[in-house]
């Protein structure tokens, strides 16, 4: 998804080799995620909570250090219609703030129902029990990488 506020060079093509990190940012919670092109699949790798609204760079920074990945992914969310809604901009704040703290290329894909897709397909697999119990974050985050490692 084209976003006018980033930076043009963003939507340039990667050439992608090794593993790619996913997020779902969250206001609460970010979802991580960890897939590689050649599969073309993605699994939940972590929570990070943030406290007192901060985000946890420290462990951001030890993800990213573990597994040099060589891009990192950012859903960012928008309404049915494409329309940004509020927490559009936080996300794109903090994929921009990515860029500024590492030296390793950040991509953004449209996560329009991620959320919703996995809160669906954990009820399927655990019921209501699950879904409370449920990374969901991270699982969204997959589902985010997944669908921005299918382009290629």
């Amino acid at each position: 998804m084209p976003d006018a506020s980033l930076p043009s060079h963003w939507q340039e093509p990667v050439e992608p080799q090794g593993v790619a990190l996913g997020f779902d940012y969250g206001t609460k919670k970010i979802g991580v995620a960890v897939g590689q092109l050649l599969t073309r699949s993605a699994s939940p790798l972590s929570i990070l909570y943030r406290v007192k609204d901060e985000i946890d760079w420290v462990n951001i920074a030890a993800l990213i250090k573990q597994w040099r990945p060589f891009a990192l992914v950012v859903g960012i969310p928008v309404h049915m219609d494409g329309e940004a809604q509020w927490i559009t901009r936080e996300a794109t704040a903090f994929a921009l703030a990515l860029k500024d703290r590492f030296n390793v290329p950040v991509y953004v894909t449209d996560e329009r129902l991620t959320s919703a897709e996995a809160r669906a397909q954990i009820f399927e697999s655990g019921g209501y029990k699950a879904l409370k119990k449920a990374a969901l974050d991270s699982l969204a985050a997959k589902l985010i990488l997944e669908q921005w490692l299918a382009q290629f």
